[in-house]
């Protein structure tokens, strides 16, 4: 499970990056959600938060 949380958390913050970076925004925030779902289950955890750009 730490291996999955970890891969989530680490190419999330590159697309992240990258997205910002190739938008060219350097302030502000960003509403943000991520969803997780266990295929075959009902699981779904979702995380709303904003990302501040300054």
């Amino acid at each position: 499970m730490r291996k999955f949380l970890k891969q989530v958390g680490v190419t999330s913050q590159q697309a992240l990056e990258d997205y910002v970076r190739k938008s060219e925004l350097s302030s502000g925030a960003l509403d943000a959600k991520v969803t997780v779902t266990i295929d075959g289950t009902d699981f779904v955890h979702e995380v709303k938060g904003k990302i501040e750009l300054d």
